[in-house]
């Protein structure tokens, strides 16, 4: 089956994935995909992440984190910019996800970013999701 919007399928999965506390998932692997996973292992939400060559594809592994009492790191993530409607922000207009607890990533000119990193840079972009 065709996916229409593969990064909304990626953070479906690993929403999915957390909410039955499996200890990893596999997604299927594009460039947008791979920055992001490098943003949530740098930000503690998840353990890892590697790239795994297959027949057709490279897949990414993500290892999800949880917490002593089996909590999950990530408590939300939610997709804001969407094929039907982007979500573009300004540099001086980047929200602050849960007043910094939690983490919005961008897709700017300078990479995908955090929104502290894309504040500290003075870019703004699109705005792709937030995780907290």
């Amino acid at each position: 089956m065709a996916v229409t919007d593969p990064l909304a399928d990626m953070l479906t999965r690993i929403r999915n994935a957390s909410l039955v506390r499996f200890s990893r998932v596999d997604v299927p692997a594009s460039k947008i995909k791979i920055s992001v996973a490098r943003i949530l292992k740098s930000e503690g939400y998840i353990k890892n992440y590697k790239l795994i060559k297959d027949a057709k594809q490279q897949v990414i592994r993500i290892y999800l984190k949880y917490t002593h009492a089996n909590q999950s790191a990530i408590v939300g993530i939610r997709r804001h910019s969407k094929l039907s409607r982007r979500v573009y922000v300004k540099k001086n207009e980047i929200p602050m996800i849960l007043s910094g607890m939690g983490i919005a990533i961008l897709s700017t000119s300078s990479g995908v970013l955090t929104d502290r990193e894309a504040k500290q840079k003075n870019v703004g972009g699109e705005f792709l999701c937030s995780v907290w």
